[in-house]
């Protein structure tokens, strides 16, 4: 097998699995730790792993604008439908709502693209196509071509979005940190993501239980811009108190 099939598969392994060995990568391939133990330098070098003792992990913070969204989209598939169908509760008859690209919300899309009686203001071109069959009503923010994230970015994005004004926007994040904020990894993505929540009579954050206590490179919000955090899983005591002392509700 070439070294760039071998790199490949260890790359899609890693981004499904979010860990590997040395160990199993060798008997799978059939090649000798130490090179493995090179593929991994390689993939470390890009920005897709961080090596470990004994193998590496999956490198969301740093490399998750360069995997694209469909690869993201993989990645703790289920905790983003556990949390899509939470959030089905604040859609009622007639909602209007802007959503962001992230493949969190991209789930919640999902589930109500039967439905003829919402109005989605997006700037998610996976969003676009998703619901290009169904009988909702879809605005598109406009914008520069983010192919990464299949995300439209920039001024004529951020422009139509202050047209508008809705019920519900939501948004989701790289990591949230008590001391920094809610955090994201790309200051135009940001830029939007900021819009989108001033437009917005109530804001609901979708995050999975590892975006807790953990930082990014850009601030999106303080905690008392957003009235819901939705989440897979029970957090910690420290953090249902911290979010309630912001005002902030908590769906798990």
């Amino acid at each position: 097998m070439a070294v760039k099939d071998r790199l490949d598969i260890i790359e899609e392994m890693v981004i499904s699995e979010k860990k590997v060995t040395v160990s199993k990568l060798s008997e799978k391939f059939d090649v000798t730790e130490e090179t493995i133990r090179r593929d991994l330098e390689k993939l470390e070098e890009k920005g897709i792993v961080v090596r470990t003792y004994g193998g590496a992990i999956l490198n969301i913070e740093k490399k998750s604008e360069h995997i694209s969204f469909y690869k993201r989209a993989s990645i703790n598939l289920e905790s983003k439908q556990i949390i899509a169908h939470k959030a089905l509760d604040f859609i009622k008859e007639g909602t209007t709502l802007l959503t962001d690209s992230s493949s969190t919300v991209m789930e919640v899309l999902k589930l109500i693209k039967d439905r003829t009686d919402l109005t989605i203001i997006t700037n998610s071109v996976e969003a676009l196509h998703e619901l290009s069959q169904s009988d909702l009503s879809i605005l598109s923010t406009g914008g520069v071509l983010k192919k990464s994230s299949l995300s439209l970015l920039g001024l004529v994005a951020k422009n139509t979005i202050k047209n508008y004004h809705v019920e519900i926007a939501l948004v989701s994040c790289k990591g949230m940190d008590k001391t920094n904020g809610i955090m994201d990894s790309s200051d135009e993505e940001a830029e939007i993501k900021k819009q989108m929540i001033e437009q917005a009579n109530t804001v609901i954050l979708l995050i999975d239980h590892t975006k807790f206590d953990k930082t990014s490179l850009v601030k999106l919000f303080d905690f008392n811009e957003i009235d819901y955090v939705i989440t897979d899983e029970e957090p910690r005591i420290e953090w249902i108190e911290f979010l309630k002392s912001n005002n902030v509700k908590i769906l798990y």
